[in-house]
């Protein structure tokens, strides 16, 4: 699986952002998709996660209710709409993809497939 990101910027807080990633290769449809985020020193941590069976969606408590994650099976998609956005959510996000469900507690050590990051700037 081939895990392209964008949409990332330079935003005043309380602003928003729309992040995408377009899947490419093996069947799309035996993985589940989610976003992580790295900030500067800091370890990659979960940001959301989606299952295409039901749309379940998951969320790390620090963007619950302000984010939404989101796909599009037919375009091998999925989104990260983010609003009332914080200088705290300043970070490069990743999208990711692994055959397991993507949840609060998976660790990015065990995720199979990475986008290239897209760097989100929040100004105060």
């Amino acid at each position: 699986v081939q895990l392209q990101a964008s949409g990332g910027g330079l935003v005043q807080a309380g602003g928003s952002l729309r992040l995408s990633c377009a899947a490419s290769g093996r069947t799309f449809s035996n993985y589940y998709m989610g976003w992580f985020r790295q900030a500067p020193g800091k370890e990659r941590e979960f940001v959301a996660g989606i299952s295409w069976i039901g749309g379940s969606t998951y969320y790390a408590d620090s963007v619950k209710g302000r984010f939404t994650i989101s796909s599009d099976n037919g375009k091998n998609s999925v989104s990260l709409q983010m609003n009332s956005l914080k200088p705290e959510d300043t970070a490069v996000y990743y999208c990711a993809g692994d055959i397991k469900l993507i949840t609060k507690t998976s660790l990015s050590k065990d995720i199979d497939y990475w986008g290239q990051g897209t760097q989100v700037t929040v100004s105060s």
